[in-house]
């Protein structure tokens, strides 16, 4: 039969093709301008009438493509921006542009089967457990980011404890379990906990000893709870912590783990990235290779673009073990697409997903490991800096000493989250506030590969400024 819809089967796509190509054409060159102009671009208040602009509601459509680059590129978090020390936001690749481009077009589904995504995929998890030191029978999956990857993380640990019934049984009649973190440590290992049903108030913080996990306290606690009989169901030891950038002595926590018979997991969100940086910056994440599970980001440290994150594990029967459970529809075929001999969704909850793995080859494709550790070695360099030129101001203090990429400080007049907020407005610069040894302070995280020496400077001149202002 004929059909005799002309618009049956192409509905979506584009009337004019040549036109979408020069539409497409101009969003390329206004997405490479930003990035090429990206020290022109701090942060900026979200302006007025962006929320009309964007709105589902007005009846105009088709003019997306102008919307995209007029409108809402203008407001973005301004983490490509040289002076962007916020949080941990990582800043991108010019590649991963055309990586994200691509990924688009062929808008491939990740969960399984037998296609180039899921191959490149392989591929990265396979060099990032070679990195990580983790053995031949290393496993992973990429994830949203370190969040999702703890989960999957402390998942495996349950099951390592419990045996894989635990999936069917669930953790209602186990005994009591505890995680031990360091105090301070990330939030999302608690989440973890309430997520996979033990609950917030089984996570257990171990007080610090020079801004690291007192590991002599760790001992004395878990003898404790062995008397006790609580379980231990997890170590975590950090690498990179949130608040000041220090580094559990992860040697030390293997040790323990191992006489305690428990699961030792690493939060390398950020830090992981230090094991390939300078000699006297990599031995920080010493003993990461002995690690049971291991969760890090891509979209952090390496600038990988948003989102990107990694959950490696040193057994992979174990990895497959927690999670795999396929049903009659997703039994791999002999050949054909429905083949393949690695499907993501046996390790982690999902069956859809994205093509992550594409913008995380196409850095490690385009950049060879000597600059990866020198964008990240300069970035160490410039929060010492960072901190020479704080203890040297009359008007700010070193709140901690710099480890290796954070630099944390108070002002000395002022308010340290106001001055936070000022600097933003202005464009000056983007710092988080965070609290140490009970004091409101600046927190500058360096992650990125566009600051430099000079943005040091002028960058604390500013903060100056400003506490003088406050004065």
């Amino acid at each position: 039969m004929t059909n005799k819809n002309p618009h049956e089967g192409n509905r979506m796509d584009p009337n004019d093709w040549t036109a979408f190509r020069a539409e497409m054409h101009q969003v390329l060159d206004a997405c490479v301008d930003h990035l090429e102009n990206a020290r022109n671009h701090p942060w900026r208040p979200v302006p007025d009438g962006f929320d009309a602009a964007i709105s589902l509601d007005t009846p105009t459509r088709g003019d997306a493509s102008s919307l995209l680059t007029d409108t809402i590129m203008p407001a973005s978090t301004g983490n490509t921006h040289p002076a962007f020390f916020g949080w941990v936001h990582g800043t991108g690749q010019a590649m991963g542009l055309a990586s994200e481009m691509v990924a688009a077009a062929m808008n491939s589904n990740c969960g399984g089967r037998d296609h180039g995504g899921i191959r490149i995929e392989k591929e990265c998890i396979r060099w990032l457990t070679d990195l990580a030191g983790l053995g031949e029978n290393a496993s992973g999956i990429l994830t949203t980011g370190t969040s999702q990857a703890t989960i999957y993380a402390l998942s495996a640990a349950k099951v390592a404890r419990f045996g894989a019934d635990v999936r069917k049984t669930g953790v209602q009649n186990l005994p009591t379990v505890r995680v031990y973190i360091a105090k301070g440590a990330h939030s999302c290992i608690k989440q973890a906990m309430e997520i996979l049903g033990f609950g917030g108030d089984a996570v257990c913080q171990i007080t610090l000893k020079d801004g690291a996990m007192d590991t002599d306290a760790l001992q004395t606690q878990l003898t404790q709870d062995a008397a006790a009989g609580i379980v231990p169901l997890a170590i975590v030891g950090t690498a990179g912590s949130v608040n000041t950038g220090t580094y559990d002595d992860l040697n030390t926590l293997s040790r323990i783990a191992q006489e305690h018979s428990t699961w030792l997991h690493v939060d390398a969100a950020f830090g992981f990235w230090i094991r390939i940086a300078a000699p006297r910056l990599s031995i920080l994440a010493s003993g990461i290779e002995h690690a049971n599970s291991i969760a890090l980001d891509g979209h952090k440290w390496l600038g990988v673009q948003y989102d990107c994150g990694a959950c490696l594990l040193r057994d992979h029967d174990l990895h497959r073990a927690t999670f795999s459970d396929r049903a009659e529809y997703l039994t791999a075929q002999s050949a054909g697409i429905g083949a393949g001999d690695w499907w993501p969704t046996d390790y982690g909850t999902e069956l859809s997903r994205g093509m992550r793995a594409l913008k995380l080859w196409t850095t490690l494709k385009t950049h060879d490991r000597d600059t990866i550790s020198a964008a990240i070695t300069d970035n160490c360099d410039q929060a010492a800096l960072m901190g020479e030129l704080v203890e040297a101001s009359p008007h700010l203090t070193l709140a901690h000493p710099v480890i290796s990429n954070l630099c944390v400080f108070t002002p000395n007049a002022g308010d340290a989250s106001d001055i936070a907020a000022a600097l933003q407005l202005s464009g000056d610069a983007v710092f988080s506030t965070t609290t140490v040894d009970g004091k409101n302070c600046l927190r500058a995280a360096i992650v990125n590969h566009r600051t430099t020496s000079q943005t040091i400077h002028d960058v604390i001149a500013a903060v100056e400024a400003q506490v003088i202002a406050a004065r």
